[in-house]
Protein backbone atom coordinates (compact mmCIF):
# COMPACT_ATOMS: atom_id res chain seq x y z
CA UNK A 1 0.00 0.00 0.00
CA UNK A 2 1.29 2.74 -1.22
CA UNK A 3 2.09 5.86 1.36
CA UNK A 4 0.35 8.13 2.51
CA UNK A 5 -2.00 5.21 4.24
CA UNK A 6 -5.74 5.28 2.84
CA UNK A 7 -7.21 6.90 5.55
CA UNK A 8 -5.28 10.01 4.99
CA UNK A 9 -6.19 10.14 1.40
CA UNK A 10 -8.76 11.18 -0.52
CA UNK A 11 -11.34 8.64 -2.00
CA UNK A 12 -10.89 7.84 -5.25
CA UNK A 13 -13.38 5.98 -7.02
CA UNK A 14 -13.03 5.25 -11.06
CA UNK A 15 -15.96 5.63 -13.22
CA UNK A 16 -15.77 2.67 -15.09
CA UNK A 17 -17.15 -0.11 -13.08
CA UNK A 18 -14.14 -3.06 -12.86
CA UNK A 19 -15.04 -6.79 -13.49
CA UNK A 20 -15.32 -8.38 -10.08
CA UNK A 21 -11.93 -10.17 -10.01
CA UNK A 22 -9.04 -7.61 -11.44
CA UNK A 23 -5.74 -7.68 -10.43
CA UNK A 24 -6.79 -4.90 -8.48
CA UNK A 25 -10.02 -3.52 -7.00
CA UNK A 26 -10.29 0.06 -7.81
CA UNK A 27 -13.67 0.93 -6.58
CA UNK A 28 -12.70 1.67 -2.77
CA UNK A 29 -11.60 4.18 -0.87
CA UNK A 30 -7.86 5.13 -0.71
CA UNK A 31 -4.80 2.72 -2.59
CA UNK A 32 -7.02 0.28 -4.35
CA UNK A 33 -6.83 -3.49 -2.81
CA UNK A 34 -5.32 -6.51 -4.79
CA UNK A 35 -7.84 -9.09 -5.86
CA UNK A 36 -6.07 -12.03 -2.93
CA UNK A 37 -7.07 -9.12 -0.37
CA UNK A 38 -10.38 -8.54 -1.17
CA UNK A 39 -10.83 -12.43 -1.29
CA UNK A 40 -9.52 -12.84 2.02
CA UNK A 41 -11.59 -9.78 3.60
CA UNK A 42 -14.59 -10.90 2.22
CA UNK A 43 -13.66 -15.34 2.96
CA UNK A 44 -13.58 -13.62 6.54
CA UNK A 45 -16.93 -12.41 6.17
CA UNK A 46 -18.34 -15.86 4.38
CA UNK A 47 -16.50 -18.11 6.55
CA UNK A 48 -17.20 -16.32 9.99
CA UNK A 49 -21.36 -17.09 9.25
CA UNK A 50 -21.18 -20.89 8.10
CA UNK A 51 -22.45 -21.65 11.28
CA UNK A 52 -25.57 -19.56 10.88
CA UNK A 53 -26.72 -21.72 7.82
CA UNK A 54 -26.28 -25.05 10.18
CA UNK A 55 -27.13 -23.52 13.25
CA UNK A 56 -30.65 -25.03 13.18
CA UNK A 57 -29.46 -28.55 11.93
CA UNK A 58 -26.66 -28.25 15.05
CA UNK A 59 -28.93 -27.25 18.28
CA UNK A 60 -31.82 -29.75 16.94
CA UNK A 61 -28.75 -32.23 17.66
CA UNK A 62 -28.11 -31.25 20.60
CA UNK A 63 -32.12 -31.75 21.17
CA UNK A 64 -31.73 -35.00 20.04
CA UNK A 65 -28.67 -35.40 22.78
CA UNK A 66 -30.79 -34.01 25.71
CA UNK A 67 -27.98 -31.14 26.02
CA UNK A 68 -30.19 -28.24 25.10
CA UNK A 69 -34.59 -28.01 25.30
CA UNK A 70 -36.89 -27.07 22.31
CA UNK A 71 -36.84 -23.76 24.05
CA UNK A 72 -33.04 -23.32 23.97
CA UNK A 73 -32.73 -23.46 20.12
CA UNK A 74 -34.12 -20.40 20.00
CA UNK A 75 -32.02 -18.44 22.78
CA UNK A 76 -28.50 -19.70 22.02
CA UNK A 77 -28.72 -18.64 18.76
CA UNK A 78 -30.67 -15.50 20.10
CA UNK A 79 -27.30 -15.21 22.40
CA UNK A 80 -24.41 -16.19 19.22
CA UNK A 81 -26.32 -13.73 17.11
CA UNK A 82 -26.50 -10.78 19.58
CA UNK A 83 -23.05 -11.02 20.32
CA UNK A 84 -22.06 -11.07 16.79
CA UNK A 85 -24.26 -8.51 16.42
CA UNK A 86 -22.94 -6.27 19.67
CA UNK A 87 -19.50 -6.66 18.58
CA UNK A 88 -19.87 -6.06 15.59
CA UNK A 89 -21.25 -2.69 16.07
CA UNK A 90 -18.86 -2.20 18.74
CA UNK A 91 -15.81 -3.33 16.72
CA UNK A 92 -17.21 -0.03 14.26
CA UNK A 93 -17.17 2.28 17.03
CA UNK A 94 -13.63 1.59 19.54
CA UNK A 95 -11.62 0.08 16.73
CA UNK A 96 -9.96 1.92 13.84
CA UNK A 97 -10.03 0.11 10.53
CA UNK A 98 -6.25 -0.32 11.24
CA UNK A 99 -3.95 -3.56 11.88
CA UNK A 100 -6.59 -5.85 10.07
CA UNK A 101 -4.55 -8.75 9.66
CA UNK A 102 -3.19 -8.83 13.63
CA UNK A 103 -7.46 -8.52 14.09
CA UNK A 104 -8.73 -10.65 12.00
CA UNK A 105 -5.79 -13.16 12.77
CA UNK A 106 -6.48 -13.04 16.79
CA UNK A 107 -10.53 -13.24 15.99
CA UNK A 108 -10.26 -16.48 13.92
CA UNK A 109 -7.83 -17.79 16.83
CA UNK A 110 -10.19 -17.65 19.33
CA UNK A 111 -13.05 -18.49 16.84
CA UNK A 112 -11.26 -21.78 16.75
CA UNK A 113 -10.94 -21.88 20.63
CA UNK A 114 -15.42 -21.67 21.10
CA UNK A 115 -16.31 -23.91 18.46
CA UNK A 116 -14.46 -26.72 19.84
CA UNK A 117 -15.78 -25.82 23.41
CA UNK A 118 -18.88 -26.82 22.49
CA UNK A 119 -17.87 -30.20 22.38
CA UNK A 120 -17.90 -30.14 25.64
CA UNK A 121 -21.38 -27.74 26.34
CA UNK A 122 -24.22 -28.71 27.61
CA UNK A 123 -27.55 -26.66 28.75
CA UNK A 124 -26.41 -23.60 30.50
CA UNK A 125 -22.55 -24.19 28.96
CA UNK A 126 -24.01 -24.07 25.51
CA UNK A 127 -25.13 -20.75 26.15
CA UNK A 128 -21.90 -19.70 27.62
CA UNK A 129 -19.54 -20.86 24.76
CA UNK A 130 -22.14 -19.57 21.74
CA UNK A 131 -22.25 -16.30 23.02
CA UNK A 132 -18.47 -16.49 23.24
CA UNK A 133 -18.13 -17.37 19.75
CA UNK A 134 -20.36 -14.70 18.51
CA UNK A 135 -17.90 -12.23 19.72
CA UNK A 136 -14.63 -13.31 17.21
CA UNK A 137 -17.54 -13.68 14.43
CA UNK A 138 -18.56 -10.24 14.67
CA UNK A 139 -15.33 -8.75 14.50
CA UNK A 140 -14.47 -10.97 11.15
CA UNK A 141 -17.79 -9.54 9.70
CA UNK A 142 -16.95 -6.11 10.55
CA UNK A 143 -13.41 -7.11 8.40
CA UNK A 144 -15.83 -7.40 5.56
CA UNK A 145 -18.56 -5.26 5.70
CA UNK A 146 -15.98 -2.49 6.21
CA UNK A 147 -14.52 -3.47 2.43
CA UNK A 148 -17.74 -3.20 1.44
CA UNK A 149 -19.46 0.29 2.65
CA UNK A 150 -15.98 1.47 0.93
CA UNK A 151 -17.16 0.57 -2.56
CA UNK A 152 -18.94 3.17 -5.32
CA UNK A 153 -21.00 -0.31 -5.44
CA UNK A 154 -21.79 -1.90 -1.81
CA UNK A 155 -24.83 -3.94 -2.98
CA UNK A 156 -22.61 -5.25 -5.59
CA UNK A 157 -20.40 -6.56 -3.10
CA UNK A 158 -22.87 -7.33 -0.91
CA UNK A 159 -24.34 -10.01 -3.34
CA UNK A 160 -20.66 -11.07 -3.65
CA UNK A 161 -20.95 -12.24 -0.49
CA UNK A 162 -23.79 -13.18 0.50
CA UNK A 163 -23.35 -15.85 -2.60
CA UNK A 164 -20.29 -17.35 -1.19
CA UNK A 165 -22.23 -17.59 2.26
CA UNK A 166 -24.68 -19.68 0.54
CA UNK A 167 -21.99 -22.04 -1.28
CA UNK A 168 -20.00 -22.41 2.14
CA UNK A 169 -23.28 -23.00 4.31
CA UNK A 170 -24.60 -25.31 1.60
CA UNK A 171 -21.61 -28.03 1.72
CA UNK A 172 -21.39 -27.20 5.38
CA UNK A 173 -24.69 -28.45 5.89
CA UNK A 174 -24.29 -31.35 3.65
CA UNK A 175 -21.57 -32.16 5.02
CA UNK A 176 -22.92 -32.07 8.57
CA UNK A 177 -25.85 -34.05 7.20
CA UNK A 178 -24.54 -36.70 5.05
CA UNK A 179 -21.36 -37.19 7.30
CA UNK A 180 -20.62 -35.69 10.44
CA UNK A 181 -23.96 -36.16 12.24
CA UNK A 182 -25.06 -39.67 11.63
CA UNK A 183 -21.10 -40.70 12.93
CA UNK A 184 -20.42 -38.25 15.56
CA UNK A 185 -23.29 -36.52 16.45
CA UNK A 186 -23.40 -32.72 17.04
CA UNK A 187 -19.70 -33.20 18.32
CA UNK A 188 -18.89 -34.02 14.47
CA UNK A 189 -21.01 -30.81 13.36
CA UNK A 190 -19.58 -28.23 15.87
CA UNK A 191 -15.93 -30.18 15.04
CA UNK A 192 -16.53 -29.03 11.37
CA UNK A 193 -17.05 -25.36 12.11
CA UNK A 194 -14.00 -25.43 14.10
CA UNK A 195 -12.10 -26.38 11.08
CA UNK A 196 -14.13 -23.80 9.16
CA UNK A 197 -12.83 -21.42 11.86
CA UNK A 198 -9.02 -22.34 11.07
CA UNK A 199 -9.40 -21.88 7.04
CA UNK A 200 -10.20 -18.16 8.91
CA UNK A 201 -6.71 -18.22 10.34
CA UNK A 202 -4.97 -18.70 6.13
CA UNK A 203 -7.19 -15.35 4.84
CA UNK A 204 -6.36 -13.08 7.99
CA UNK A 205 -2.15 -13.12 6.72
CA UNK A 206 -3.72 -11.30 3.59
CA UNK A 207 -6.44 -9.47 4.31
CA UNK A 208 -6.25 -5.58 3.22
CA UNK A 209 -3.86 -4.09 6.37
CA UNK A 210 -5.92 -0.69 6.85
CA UNK A 211 -8.71 0.96 4.79
CA UNK A 212 -9.75 3.90 4.07
CA UNK A 213 -12.79 6.66 4.95
CA UNK A 214 -15.78 6.00 3.20
CA UNK A 215 -16.12 7.35 -0.54
CA UNK A 216 -17.67 10.63 -0.64
CA UNK A 217 -19.30 10.60 3.28
CA UNK A 218 -15.88 11.55 5.25
CA UNK A 219 -18.18 13.97 7.33
CA UNK A 220 -21.55 12.75 6.45
CA UNK A 221 -21.36 9.20 7.58
CA UNK A 222 -20.82 10.06 11.43
CA UNK A 223 -22.95 10.36 14.24
CA UNK A 224 -25.97 9.32 14.87
CA UNK A 225 -28.98 8.73 11.47
CA UNK A 226 -31.66 11.04 11.09
CA UNK A 227 -35.03 10.10 11.95
CA UNK A 228 -36.14 8.37 8.61
CA UNK A 229 -32.86 6.42 9.10
CA UNK A 230 -33.62 4.72 12.27
CA UNK A 231 -37.04 3.97 10.51
CA UNK A 232 -35.21 2.27 8.14
CA UNK A 233 -33.40 0.36 10.74
CA UNK A 234 -36.35 -0.70 11.72
CA UNK A 235 -37.75 -2.31 8.66
CA UNK A 236 -34.90 -3.74 8.33
CA UNK A 237 -35.54 -5.16 11.96
CA UNK A 238 -38.77 -6.55 10.84
CA UNK A 239 -38.10 -7.76 7.72
CA UNK A 240 -35.13 -9.73 8.41
CA UNK A 241 -36.00 -11.06 12.11
CA UNK A 242 -38.98 -13.56 11.21
CA UNK A 243 -36.50 -15.18 8.94
CA UNK A 244 -33.88 -16.17 11.54
CA UNK A 245 -36.62 -16.83 13.36
CA UNK A 246 -38.72 -19.68 11.55
CA UNK A 247 -35.37 -20.89 10.02
CA UNK A 248 -34.12 -21.79 13.20
CA UNK A 249 -37.01 -24.40 13.84
CA UNK A 250 -37.13 -25.37 10.49
CA UNK A 251 -36.38 -29.35 11.18
CA UNK A 252 -38.68 -29.23 14.47
CA UNK A 253 -41.36 -27.60 11.81
CA UNK A 254 -40.54 -30.86 9.31
CA UNK A 255 -41.39 -33.10 12.46
CA UNK A 256 -44.38 -31.72 13.42
CA UNK A 257 -45.61 -31.97 9.88
CA UNK A 258 -45.42 -36.07 10.22
CA UNK A 259 -42.00 -35.77 8.34
CA UNK A 260 -38.78 -37.76 9.22
CA UNK A 261 -36.02 -35.42 10.28
CA UNK A 262 -34.20 -36.19 7.47
CA UNK A 263 -36.19 -34.88 5.16
CA UNK A 264 -35.92 -31.57 7.38
CA UNK A 265 -32.09 -31.75 6.76
CA UNK A 266 -32.65 -31.77 3.61
CA UNK A 267 -34.77 -29.22 2.98
CA UNK A 268 -32.00 -26.99 4.90
CA UNK A 269 -29.80 -27.65 2.56
CA UNK A 270 -31.76 -27.12 -0.57
CA UNK A 271 -32.54 -23.80 1.00
CA UNK A 272 -28.72 -23.07 1.40
CA UNK A 273 -28.27 -24.30 -2.74
CA UNK A 274 -31.26 -21.98 -3.78
CA UNK A 275 -29.72 -19.08 -1.36
CA UNK A 276 -26.62 -19.44 -4.06
CA UNK A 277 -28.87 -18.75 -7.26
CA UNK A 278 -30.44 -15.53 -4.75
CA UNK A 279 -27.39 -14.04 -4.25
CA UNK A 280 -26.08 -14.86 -7.78
CA UNK A 281 -29.62 -13.25 -9.20
CA UNK A 282 -29.08 -10.01 -6.77
CA UNK A 283 -25.28 -9.68 -7.69
CA UNK A 284 -26.81 -9.50 -11.88
CA UNK A 285 -30.02 -7.25 -10.92
CA UNK A 286 -27.97 -4.77 -8.63
CA UNK A 287 -29.05 -1.35 -10.00
CA UNK A 288 -31.39 -2.69 -12.33
CA UNK A 289 -34.48 -3.19 -10.59
CA UNK A 290 -36.42 -1.60 -7.43
CA UNK A 291 -35.71 -2.80 -4.44
CA UNK A 292 -39.30 -2.46 -3.27
CA UNK A 293 -40.47 -5.09 -5.98
CA UNK A 294 -37.83 -7.22 -4.83
CA UNK A 295 -38.85 -7.05 -1.15
CA UNK A 296 -42.49 -7.26 -2.21
CA UNK A 297 -41.74 -10.93 -4.06
CA UNK A 298 -39.94 -12.11 -1.32
CA UNK A 299 -42.24 -11.52 1.60
CA UNK A 300 -45.36 -13.37 -0.84
CA UNK A 301 -42.68 -16.37 -1.03
CA UNK A 302 -41.90 -16.46 2.55
CA UNK A 303 -45.85 -16.30 3.59
CA UNK A 304 -46.25 -18.81 1.19
CA UNK A 305 -43.37 -21.19 3.18
CA UNK A 306 -44.77 -20.20 6.35
CA UNK A 307 -48.57 -21.34 5.30
CA UNK A 308 -46.98 -24.66 3.80
CA UNK A 309 -44.86 -25.58 7.33
CA UNK A 310 -48.44 -24.61 9.20
CA UNK A 311 -49.88 -27.86 7.43
CA UNK A 312 -49.22 -31.46 6.86
CA UNK A 313 -48.19 -30.68 3.17
CA UNK A 314 -46.14 -33.63 1.49
CA UNK A 315 -42.57 -34.26 1.58
CA UNK A 316 -41.42 -32.73 -1.80
CA UNK A 317 -43.39 -29.15 -1.26
CA UNK A 318 -41.48 -28.96 1.65
CA UNK A 319 -38.61 -29.12 0.17
CA UNK A 320 -39.41 -26.66 -2.47
CA UNK A 321 -41.16 -23.79 -0.50
CA UNK A 322 -37.84 -23.92 1.73
CA UNK A 323 -35.80 -23.89 -1.46
CA UNK A 324 -37.55 -20.95 -2.41
CA UNK A 325 -37.70 -18.99 0.60
CA UNK A 326 -34.18 -19.62 0.57
CA UNK A 327 -33.68 -17.73 -2.87
CA UNK A 328 -36.00 -14.88 -1.98
CA UNK A 329 -34.29 -14.40 1.32
CA UNK A 330 -30.92 -13.93 -0.15
CA UNK A 331 -31.93 -12.15 -2.79
CA UNK A 332 -33.54 -9.29 -0.64
CA UNK A 333 -30.88 -9.39 1.38
CA UNK A 334 -28.51 -6.99 -0.68
CA UNK A 335 -31.48 -4.65 -1.24
CA UNK A 336 -31.55 -3.42 2.05
CA UNK A 337 -28.36 -1.34 0.90
CA UNK A 338 -30.05 0.88 -1.49
CA UNK A 339 -33.40 1.19 0.65
CA UNK A 340 -31.44 2.57 3.22
CA UNK A 341 -29.87 4.86 1.45
CA UNK A 342 -32.56 6.26 -0.09
CA UNK A 343 -34.33 6.75 3.38
CA UNK A 344 -31.14 7.95 4.61
CA UNK A 345 -28.45 9.38 1.88
CA UNK A 346 -26.09 10.96 4.57
CA UNK A 347 -25.69 7.23 4.72
CA UNK A 348 -25.34 7.56 8.76
CA UNK A 349 -27.79 4.56 8.81
CA UNK A 350 -26.19 2.49 6.17
CA UNK A 351 -23.19 2.07 8.64
CA UNK A 352 -25.40 0.54 10.88
CA UNK A 353 -27.53 -1.62 8.61
CA UNK A 354 -24.98 -4.62 9.14
CA UNK A 355 -24.83 -4.98 12.77
CA UNK A 356 -29.00 -4.59 12.82
CA UNK A 357 -29.49 -7.39 10.14
CA UNK A 358 -27.30 -9.23 12.87
CA UNK A 359 -29.26 -7.95 15.81
CA UNK A 360 -32.37 -8.76 13.92
CA UNK A 361 -30.88 -11.84 13.29
CA UNK A 362 -30.66 -12.57 17.10
CA UNK A 363 -34.05 -10.85 17.84
CA UNK A 364 -36.52 -13.62 15.83
CA UNK A 365 -35.04 -16.99 17.62
CA UNK A 366 -35.75 -15.01 21.05
CA UNK A 367 -38.64 -14.03 20.51
CA UNK A 368 -39.18 -17.32 19.19
CA UNK A 369 -38.42 -18.91 22.31
CA UNK A 370 -40.98 -17.40 24.11
CA UNK A 371 -43.86 -19.01 21.87
CA UNK A 372 -42.30 -22.49 21.70
CA UNK A 373 -42.83 -25.61 23.75
CA UNK A 374 -41.10 -29.09 23.38
CA UNK A 375 -44.68 -30.34 21.91
CA UNK A 376 -45.17 -27.46 19.68
CA UNK A 377 -43.50 -25.24 17.47
CA UNK A 378 -46.24 -23.15 15.30
CA UNK A 379 -46.48 -20.28 17.30
CA UNK A 380 -43.11 -19.34 15.11
CA UNK A 381 -44.98 -19.07 12.04
CA UNK A 382 -47.52 -16.74 13.68
CA UNK A 383 -45.03 -14.38 15.33
CA UNK A 384 -43.30 -14.33 11.31
CA UNK A 385 -45.85 -13.03 10.26
CA UNK A 386 -46.95 -10.60 12.78
CA UNK A 387 -42.96 -9.38 11.96
CA UNK A 388 -42.69 -9.39 8.46
CA UNK A 389 -45.78 -7.48 7.50
CA UNK A 390 -44.93 -4.26 9.40
CA UNK A 391 -41.73 -4.38 8.89
CA UNK A 392 -42.94 -4.34 4.68
CA UNK A 393 -45.38 -1.70 5.41
CA UNK A 394 -42.39 0.40 7.02
CA UNK A 395 -40.04 0.15 4.07
CA UNK A 396 -43.34 0.46 1.98
CA UNK A 397 -44.23 3.83 3.54
CA UNK A 398 -40.32 4.64 3.36
CA UNK A 399 -40.55 3.96 -0.30
CA UNK A 400 -43.68 6.25 -1.00
CA UNK A 401 -42.69 8.93 0.57
CA UNK A 402 -39.18 8.93 -1.52
CA UNK A 403 -40.84 8.82 -4.56
CA UNK A 404 -43.47 11.62 -3.25
CA UNK A 405 -40.55 13.90 -2.31
CA UNK A 406 -38.43 12.82 -6.09
CA UNK A 407 -41.45 13.77 -7.97
CA UNK A 408 -41.82 17.63 -5.86
CA UNK A 409 -37.78 17.81 -6.86
CA UNK A 410 -38.24 17.55 -10.41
Amino acid sequence: MSAPPPSETSAVVREDPPELWEDEVAEVAGAPFTALETASALSLGVLCLVGAGVMGILLSALVDEHRLTAAGIGRTAMLEALSMGLSTGLAGIVLKPKRLRLIALAASILLVGANLATLHASGGSVYAVRTLAGIPEGVLLWIAVGLISRTATPERWAAVLFTGMGVTQLIAATAVSAYALPRFGANGGYATLAAASAICIVFALFTPSRYGVVPGAENAASGAPPPRGWIALIGTVGFTAPLSGVGVYLIPLAREAGLHADLGRTAVSVSLACQILGGAAATALAGKVRYIHVFWGASLIFLLGWATYAVHAPGWWFVVVSGLGGLAGMMAGPFLVPMTIEADPSRRAVVQSGAVQVLAGALGPFLASLVVSNSDVHGVLILGTCLLVPGLAVITALHRIAVVEARRAA
